[in-house]
């Protein structure tokens, strides 16, 4: 079995690691109500998707 001759250093480990990091979650805007939701999803807020609306919601 190969074993490393040498230890691995917290630098070179962490360079390694560098492109590990999470990015946030996308974020689109709503054209009818402009709510944040996201892209290529219906919209929670108003129902619609695609300027038609998809989902009848209860409006106040």
């Amino acid at each position: 079995m190969i074993v490393p001759k040498r230890r691995t250093s917290r630098s070179r480990k962490n360079k390694r690691r560098s492109h590990h990091a999470l990015s946030p979650p996308a974020k689109a805007v709503c054209p009818s109500c402009g709510a944040p939701k996201a892209p290529h999803r219906v919209c929670g807020q108003c129902g619609t998707y695609r300027e038609r609306t998809v989902i009848e919601t209860e409006e106040e």
